[in-house]
C-alpha cells in the first residue's frame, strides 16, 4: 500500500451519488481529517473473517468482493463493493470479528478511518450517525434478500452469490 494524494471529500465530484459520502460540509470536513488514504493494488486484503477490526474503509475508487468461509472451507462471495461503499463498518462499530473477509478486487484508492476516531466522529456530528444506520438498515435488508434468493432457490437473480 502507498499514500495517496490526499483529497478532500469536498472536492469529490462522485460523492452526491454515494451515501456515507453525502454529508454536510462540518461533518465532510471532519471526516478528512480523520481519514487516510492510501492506494492499494490488486489483491489486497483489507480485513479477514474473524479478525478484529482496526476502522473502517470506504472505496474512494476500484471494487471489493466481499466473502464468507463455508465450514468447508470455499469462499462464498456476499457481494461485490463499489466505489462509495463503506466495508467493516458492522464489525467497527459493534467491536466484534469481522464476519466477512474483504479483497481488493482493482488497484483501489481506499479511504480508512480507526475505530477510536470513527466512534469521536461518530458521536459529534448525528447527521453522519443517520447516515450510518441507512447504511446498515440497507445491508441488512441486502442480507434478507440474499437468504431469501437461497432459501427459495431463485440464485440467479440473486446479487452476487456464487461459491468459489
Amino acid at each position: 500500500m502507498e499514500s495517496a494524494t490526499q483529497q478532500s471529500c469536498l472536492q469529490c465530484v462522485e460523492r452526491s451519488d454515494r451515501l456515507f459520502c453525502d454529508l454536510p460540509p462540518e461533518a465532510l470536513k471532519a471526516f478528512d481529517v480523520l481519514k487516510l488514504t492510501t492506494l492499494c493494488p490488486r489483491g489486497t486484503v483489507l480485513f479477514r473473517e474473524g479478525s478484529q477490526p482496526r476502522g473502517i474503509f470506504v472505496l474512494c475508487h476500484g471494487r471489493a468482493r466481499v466473502t464468507v468461509c463455508s465450514q468447508a472451507g470455499r469462499r462464498l462471495t456476499v457481494w461485490i463493493a463499489a466505489p462509495g461503499e463503506v466495508l467493516g463498518l458492522s464489525a467497527c462499530l459493534a467491536g466484534s470479528p469481522h464476519e466477512v473477509s474483504a479483497e481488493l478486487l482493482d488497484s483501489t484508492q481506499v479511504a480508512m478511518v480507526k475505530r477510536r476516531d470513527l466512534m469521536q466522529f461518530l458521536h459529534n456530528h448525528r447527521e453522519a450517525c443517520l447516515h450510518v444506520v441507512s447504511l446498515l438498515s440497507r445491508d441488512l435488508h441486502h442480507a434478507y434478500d440474499r437468504v431469501r434468493a437461497v432459501g427459495m432457490g431463485k440464485n440467479r437473480h440473486s446479487r452476487s452469490i456464487r461459491i468459489q
